[in-house]
Formats: C-alpha cells, sequence, structure tokens
C-alpha cells in the first residue's frame, strides 16, 4: 500500500488504493469492522492532527488499522516461527524471552482485551516479565552454532498464567463489571421510561375506547404492542448484559521466542563504558524522584518497564505530563549514552520528554537544568552496539552540552 508522507504536516500520510491483499480480511468470519474503503482520504496517525485538519484517524479499532495489523502477523509467521538472536549488554548469561498472546473474551464471544506478555528464562534464576518492546534496546545477531542450555528450557506457562494472565483476567474482569453496571443502569432507566410513557398512552387510548371514540380502538392495539416489544427488548438487553458480565481467558498462544546472548565484546573499554551502572543509576533516580514529587507533582517509577523513559511525573496544579529518563554520572563531567528505545521515544513525545542528568553521584549528588526535548540535541551513533552519546560538562554552569569528545573511538554520526 503506498503511502506517501505530507511535507507540511506530522504524521500524515496520502493513501495510495487499498490493495486486495488488505481486504481480503474483512470477509474473514472474526471480522467484526466496518468495510475497508477502495480508496481512503488524506489521513494521520496522530489524533490531534487529525482533529485539527479533519483527516481520517487511523489508530487501533480502524478498519485499515486492523488490516495492516493482521497482513503484518501473517508475513511474519515463518519469521516467528524460526525465532532470532540477539546481543544484549545487560546480560551476564545467555537467556531466552518467550512471547505470549492472550484474549479476554466475554460470553456473547467477543473480544474485549487483547494483551502481549513477554516472559524471561534464564538457567540462574526464575523466570520475570518484560515489556514487549524489550528487543528495541538489544542488537541482532546471528544464531550461533551450537545453542546454549537456554534455548532449550522448558516453556513456563504454568509460571506465565499465575503470575500474568491471571491478574490479566481479574484486571479486564473488574473493568468489565463496572462497565456493564453503568449500561445496565442506563438500560433500565431509559427503558423503563419509555415503558411508562407507552402505559400513560395505552391508559388514555382505553379511556377513549370507553368513550367509544373513533379510531381508539387501533391507537390501543398499537400501543399494546409496542409496550409488549419494549418489554422483550428489556429483557433480551438484560440477558446480553448478564452475558457480557461473564469473561473468560482464551487463545493463549506463544507467538514466538528469541535467544539472547551476552554481547561478545561487552568487556573491551570502550563497550563496558556504556553498560549500565547500578549504584549510579539509583543514586540519580533518587534524586530525580525526590525533586519531582517536591515540585508537588505525582511521580511513578516506571524506569523496569523499558517504555523508553524512568519516571512519569504529573504537575496536579497545571496538569503537564514529563515523561523523564535519568542519566547519573559519577563525576562531573562525562557522556550520557541513549539506548534505541530511547532514542525512539524522545523523538516521537518531544513534547512531553525530558532529560535529567545527575552529576558527582559517586560523591554529592547534584541535579542539574532539566532538558526538554533532548531529541533537538546532535547525538551520534555508536554504531558497534547501536547506542547515542552526548558529551556534558557540569563544571560549567549551566551545564554544557559538547560535541568535542569521541570517547568510544567511533566515527560520529549525524
Amino acid at each position: 500500500m503506498t503511502l506517501r508522507p505530507v511535507s507540511n504536516l506530522a504524521h500524515t500520510f496520502e493513501p495510495g488504493r487499498t490493495p486486495s491483499a488488505l481486504k481480503k480480511y474483512e470477509r474473514e468470519a472474526n471480522w467484526k469492522l466496518p468495510e475497508l474503503a477502495v480508496r481512503y482520504p488524506r489521513l494521520s496517525t496522530d489524533r490531534d492532527t487529525a482533529e485539527r485538519n479533519n483527516l481520517e484517524w487511523v489508530t487501533p479499532g480502524h478498519p485499515l488499522f486492523e488490516a495492516l495489523r493482521r497482513y503484518g502477523f501473517d508475513l511474519g509467521q515463518d519469521a516467528f516461527a524460526r525465532g532470532a538472536c540477539f546481543h544484549s549488554l545487560a546480560h551476564e548469561a545467555p537467556a531466552r524471552f518467550d512471547f505470549y498472546r492472550a484474549r479476554v473474551v466475554d460470553g456473547l464471544g467477543q473480544i474485549i482485551h487483547e494483551r502481549l506478555f513477554t516472559v524471561e528464562l534464564r538457567n540462574d534464576g526464575p523466570p520475570c516479565l518484560r515489556e514487549p518492546d524489550a528487543l528495541g534496546d538489544l542488537i541482532p545477531a546471528h544464531t550461533p552454532g551450537s545453542l546454549p542450555p537456554g534455548a532449550v528450557l522448558q516453556a513456563a506457562t504454568a509460571w506465565l498464567n499465575e503470575n500474568a494472565l491471571v491478574p490479566f483476567l481479574a484486571e479486564v474482569r473488574t473493568e468489565r463489571l463496572a462497565e456493564v453496571e453503568r449500561i445496565g443502569e442506563h438500560v433500565g432507566l431509559s427503558l423503563t421510561e419509555v415503558l411508562q410513557r407507552i402505559d400513560e398512552e395505552i391508559g388514555r387510548a382505553a379511556e377513549e375506547v370507553a368513550k367509544e371514540v373513533v379510531g381508539a380502538e387501533g391507537r390501543l392495539a398499537q400501543a399494546q404492542t409496542r409496550y409488549e416489544e419494549v418489554l422483550a427488548r428489556r429483557k433480551r438487553r438484560r440477558e446480553e448484559l448478564q452475558r457480557q458480565r461473564a469473561v473468560t481467558l482464551q487463545g493463549v498462544e506463544r507467538l514466538a521466542s528469541v535467544l539472547i546472548l551476552p554481547h561478545p565484546e561487552r568487556e573491551t573499554l570502550d563497550v563496558k563504558r556504556l553498560r549500565p551502572h547500578p549504584e549510579t543509576e539509583m543514586t540519580a533516580m533518587r534524586v530525580v524522584m525526590e525533586h519531582e514529587t517536591a515540585r508537588g507533582c505525582r511521580v511513578s517509577d516506571v524506569h523496569e518497564k523499558n517504555l523508553g523513559y524512568d519516571v512519569t511525573s504529573l504537575d496536579l496544579q497545571s496538569g503537564e505530563l514529563r515523561l523523564i529518563e535519568v542519566k547519573g554520572l559519577a563525576g562531573a563531567i562525562g557522556s550520557i549514552l541513549l539506548t534505541p528505545n530511547e532514542r525512539r521515544v524522545a523523538e516521537d513525545r518531544r513534547d512531553c520528554f525530558w532529560l535529567y542528568v545527575v552529576t558527582n553521584c559517586a560523591s554529592a549528588p547534584e541535579l542539574q537544568e532539566p532538558i526538554k526535548d533532548p531529541a533537538r540535541f546532535p547525538w551520534h551513533e555508536v554504531s558497534k552496539v547501536q547506542h547515542y552519546w552526548l558529551s556534558v560538562d557540569a563544571l560549567k554552569q549551566p551545564m554544557e552540552v559538547r560535541e568535542d569528545e569521541e570517547p568510544y573511538g567511533e566515527k560520529r554520526k549525524s
């Protein structure tokens, strides 16, 4: 499908004709959406842009989005079956990521929620949950000739069920019950009011029949018929709502597995500098969390979720949301690094993405002036491991961002 970007509008495209490879999905039995258009008008994947410019907003749930998702899933089946291999700077030993899909279905057979789960398996520890986009910070690699033991570990399906699927079902059930209660209350009030109006109409028609008014018998019969129809409709709707309360977990399947290997050059000087320093990171996180709390913000630590940032901070007075990436330096100067996932989020969420740098973490931690939209700086790629560095100097006030160093011996790329 041809999508020509619109130069003056971000996330906006001029689509070509919808190909038959996508149109075929609307004929499948489980397709519950409207038919795909033969050709869509100018569209945007950004809600604000679509609303401001009266464009087609393509988002999850839109027929075009869902058809593209199905096509991509079908296209990837061979690759999913083969699996893949990645190098990691953070792993000391081989591991495996198993990707699962699970659906929650109601009593009417409708899929009300679908979610991806990623389970990390290791020889030296219990399974753990990872975010589905955890691959964003890894480096694609060739599969080794001999597979490590982690490649053949038994799938942790029982662990997944207890630690992820059961809580997932409970979460969706709670949301669904609250939703059904609201709908049931509204349906009960609205249809009961309709029945009351029809009942009054029946009473008036009955009085006219007693007075032998011409046409009264016909109006009475019509009103009684409508009353029975609405009564049956209310009963049917209540039964449907009752069935919608019943939710079950279905369609749990493992989609793919990937092998994670420690980076072969992780102990070399250049690459070793890129590896995380837990103590420095913990100190920087503590300083930033305390700072944001002191500003009166509602702060959440999300660094373990691999979202591309470490902290969310919501100003309860102004409503300003900050997605904060925290970087710590042991001293006053050094280089800070972004992973590919962090770089992508920084570029996608420039309106609310912030970089907080904490210097002197090894002695007297000091938070430097927060930086909004760090993607505007000339980050340089470390091609060996696909990370990005930026040199900072907090010996100068305010903190200075420099471009005059190449700390990892790599050729800088704009």
